[in-house]
């Protein structure tokens, strides 16, 4: 299917893509957020807000592979809740990318900024949202997980930001294991989203191929150098720049949309 804009492609606009994809997947890696970097940049080349998320989803998901099998030795324990958190994942994830795709421009250029606003705000409170999970653990049913899940993916199809800590606060409700337990479930089940809407994004032609490309081969890069590296890194430092970061943004978009006579 055409776009019907200028798809990035020169040299150097796919150099900085390569970087933006790294630096996104490894920000992801220590701290979550990447994404409020990616989506922003492929906004300023020029890509629409629907393609532009889209890219994005499909761009960093290959980023989170070398993770997910890191995790792999974790899931002895509270693996076996994948199997029943799989179904509602997928349908969630599915029916959120549907969502997008048959979105009006304008009604997703809306809900930007609130969406980019929302992830900042998690990201920024992450510690006590970590801590008040804890203190409410195991206060929900089972079957109020799956619902719950089945929320989270449906975010996570449809814009994604913000979804591992939404993830990482419902687990601690209804199912026992260690923080890094619920991680290698959150990985596993975060990469289970971003793919199944990917697949939805190709088949509808929302993705912007060559950027893509671009960001996915930066992403597999800095995922891995970000793995090996994260220990000197001061990860609640880093949160808290992306989370002003992300802050900015939402003011930006915000401002657009006044711009636009949209709100």
């Amino acid at each position: 299917m055409p776009h019907d804009f200028a798809i990035p492609g020169d040299w150097l606009t796919l150099a900085v893509l390569f970087v933006v994809g790294g630096v996104a997947s490894a920000i992801n890696t220590v701290a979550g957020g990447g994404s409020l970097l990616s989506f922003p940049s492929l906004i300023g080349f020029g890509v629409p807000s629907v393609e532009a998320n889209a890219t994005n989803a499909a761009s960093l998901w290959p980023g989170s592979i070398g993770g997910a099998f890191g995790f792999r030795n974790l899931l002895s324990v509270a693996g076996h809740h994948l199997k029943t958190l799989l179904p509602p994942t997928l349908i969630g994830s599915v029916l959120g990318a549907w969502i997008l795709i048959h979105s009006s421009p304008k009604s997703f250029d809306f809900a930007v900024p609130f969406l980019i606003l929302l992830a900042s705000l998690m990201l920024a409170f992450q510690a006590r949202i970590k801590s008040w999970s804890i203190r409410h653990s195991r206060e929900v049913s089972p079957l109020a997980g799956i619902v719950i899940q089945f929320f989270v993916a449906l975010y996570g199809g449809y814009f994604g930001a913000g979804m591992g800590l939404m993830m990482l606060a419902s687990f601690t409700l209804y199912i026992e294991g260690t923080i890094h337990e619920l991680n290698a479930m959150k990985v596993w089940l975060g990469l289970v989203i971003n793919f199944a809407a990917t697949v939805l994004f190709l088949i509808s032609g929302k993705v912007v191929l060559v950027a893509c490309l671009a960001m996915a081969l930066g992403g597999v890069l800095g995922g891995y150098l970000a793995a090996v590296l994260s220990q000197k890194v001061d990860s609640e430092k880093l949160r808290i720049a992306i989370a002003v970061y992300g802050f900015a943004m939402s003011v930006y978009f915000f401002y657009r949309l006044v711009q636009s006579n949209l709100i």
